[in-house]
């Protein structure tokens, strides 16, 4: 009986020793799944989560870059914080009895283009969808909100008829013969629309995918809004589809500007948000059936931009494979999405398939002219794809013979994002306002001229000084490096120093998903 006492105490000790290992091993691995990202190859991915700590350097950034939406608004603004602009545009819209005071101007000067003014509002609605919890946990959220219905307000007074949408306020030709503040313009300012006798698809259809991606945005905030931006984007769309054109061949003198290269992408984009906005399989046949077969390009990896929108629908569309299992088996849904994984390998600097377009520092280098256009938005689209890995627990993708796993696209995104915040050969920052260095002359007219200057049309002494920028543009992303990754910081140089309303969407979009790490939503509605 001793005997089997003292065995018995002995079992009852080893099997606390088990249960206790048992409860210690899992913890560790819990935590371990939590805080490691899985660089290495034998790593499962991270649980994801809720929105963790603000990391500060893209915190900050975040905020910054936001405001500079507030440099660009036209119109009778409200809460005005920006000391050196005021109310402009008040008359935009008047000749035919509409009200476009509202929306942004395009860059430095004073135009308001549709066409990338939309793609913005697409491209911001889709950063609040994927990150709007991590916006939030930075106290931006409320900040991007207002931009986008700035611009969407815009969208809708200026589609006033179903086959009717004013494309651009303001006559470039006669805008850049001017250099004055936006609040001083006296210039004429006429519209120019697309209609069904000369139809414009690819920016009806860029503003249908604006409207559709913010009704989504609105839907749980202001349902009658969502809905009236719902039924807008509906009838962009049919407008876009049932009356095929090129603005850009109807409307010849919008080439010098924002020339269209086709406009089946801006269909295929359109239908991917209408889809994810009504959930209506109509929209997802539209874009996996014929259109697709003709528009999608697939296996064949591009640059995302203000006129390339295939590489932000395959990643879109991509979201549908990752997180509906029913639709994911559709043939069609998975040649976008391997084109979306070509895509992330392209800019994966270790990958067989790497693209070579990089400066020495690994910056993605296309064009002189805008040049960080491009690896940010790029970066924004690695970013979403890694958190589609991470929240549906896909361990890696394959990229000839090497394979990567979110982990690896997440540094790629911060290696864009650090190199415009200071880490490259020029030691600044690309985003005005940020750290210590960063460009004292933007081109940008606002910025350059005092608030209480009289200039007139004619004030070209204010591009000329040799002086820097009285006002800063704060946010502004400027063009960027040449290819040999040096920057001239001059006014009268453009293509390196002037900022756009379309890179600061993608860049709050690229802050906005390093700005903290969590799981993204299976669903937008």
């Amino acid at each position: 009986m001793g005997e089997e006492k003292k065995s018995g105490g002995c079992m009852g000790w080893f099997i606390v020793l088990i249960v206790v290992g048992a409860i210690a091993l899992a913890l560790g691995l819990t935590l371990k799944n939590k805080f490691h990202h899985g660089g290495d190859d034998g790593d499962a991915p991270p649980v994801p989560g809720p929105p963790g700590a603000v990391t500060q350097k893209y915190g900050d950034a975040l905020k910054i870059a936001l405001q500079f939406f507030d440099i660009q608004k036209s119109g009778k603004l409200e809460n005005n914080e920006i000391s050196w602009r005021s109310d402009s545009g008040l008359q935009d819209g008047k000749e035919a009895k509409l009200d476009l005071s509202k929306g942004m101007y395009d860059a430095g000067d004073h135009m308001k283009f549709g066409f990338p003014m939309a793609y913005t509002a697409t491209v911001l609605s889709w950063a609040i969808l994927e990150y709007g919890d991590q916006m939030n946990k930075a106290n931006q959220l409320d900040s991007a909100k207002d931009s986008l219905k700035w611009i969407t307000d815009f969208l809708i007074n200026a589609h006033p008829e179903p086959n009717v949408l004013y494309i651009q306020v303001g006559d470039p030709d006669v805008d850049h013969k001017c250099w004055d503040r936006p609040e001083d313009m006296t210039e004429k300012r006429p519209l120019t629309q697309i209609n069904a006798s000369t139809p414009g698809t690819e920016v009806a259809a860029e503003t249908a995918a604006a409207m559709a991606s913010a009704s989504l945005v609105f839907k749980s905030s202001d349902s009658t809004y969502s809905s009236t931006l719902l039924k807008h984007s509906k009838e962009l769309f049919t407008f876009a589809d049932q009356h095929r054109g090129s603005y850009s061949e109807n409307i010849p003198q919008v080439q010098q500007y924002y020339n269209s290269t086709g406009y089946g992408d801006e269909l295929l984009w359109a239908a991917s948000w209408l889809y994810h906005a009504t959930k209506d399989q109509t929209y997802l046949d539209y874009v996996i059936g014929s259109n697709g077969e003709t528009y999608a390009n697939w296996g064949s990896p591009t640059w995302f931009s203000w006129d390339d929108k295939r590489p932000g629908t395959q990643v879109l569309l991509s979201r549908v494979s990752f997180f509906d299992s029913k639709a994911a088996t559709d043939s069609s849904l998975k040649k976008y999405k391997k084109t979306a994984e070509a895509v992330m390998c392209g800019l994966l600097p270790k990958s067989p398939t790497a693209t070579t377009s990089r400066t020495r520092s690994g910056l993605i280098w296309i064009s002189d002219w805008n040049a960080l256009q491009h690896p940010v938005a790029s970066a924004f689209l690695a970013v979403v794809y890694s958190d589609y890995m991470l929240t549906s627990r896909t361990r890696r993708i394959q990229c000839d013979s090497a394979s990567f796993s979110a982990s690896d696209l997440r540094k790629f995104a911060m290696s864009q994002a650090n190199y415009v915040l200071g880490d490259n050969p020029m030691k600044m920052s690309y985003l005005v306002g940020y750290g210590e260095k960063y460009s004292q002359f933007v081109h940008h007219r606002g910025a350059s001229i005092p608030a209480d200057a009289t200039t007139g049309c004619k004030g070209w002494q204010w591009l000329d000084s040799d002086q820097p920028n009285p006002n800063i543009a704060m946010g502004a992303l400027v063009g960027g490096p040449f290819l040999n990754e040096s920057f001239i910081d001059l006014r009268n140089n453009s293509m390196q120093t002037e900022p756009s309303t379309y890179n600061s969407a993608a860049i709050v979009g690229l802050l906005s998903g390093l700005v903290t790490t969590s799981s993204v939503s299976t669903s937008f509605t």
